[in-house]
C-alpha cells in the first residue's frame, strides 16, 4: 500500500505540471491533478493484484 500511496503523490505532480503546462491554469491543472491520478491509482491497485493471481508459482517479485 506504501508503494501505491508513493505512486499516487508522484503522478499527482506530474499530472498537475502536464495540466498547467498545455492550458496555463491553475485550476484545470489541479482538476486534472486530482482525477486523473485518483482513478489511474485505484487502477494500478487492481493490475497488481491481478499482476500477482498471473505469476507463475514459484516465481517472486523482484
Amino acid at each position: 500500500m506504501t508503494k501505491t500511496f508513493s505512486f499516487a503523490v508522484v503522478h499527482f505532480f506530474v499530472a498537475f505540471s502536464v495540466g498547467f503546462a498545455l492550458t496555463g491554469s491553475v485550476a484545470i491543472g489541479g482538476a486534472m491533478a486530482l482525477v486523473e491520478p485518483a482513478l489511474n491509482t485505484v487502477a494500478y491497485f487492481f493490475h497488481e493484484k491481478a499482476w500477482e493471481r498471473l505469476r507463475p508459482a514459484g516465481v517472486q517479485a523482484a
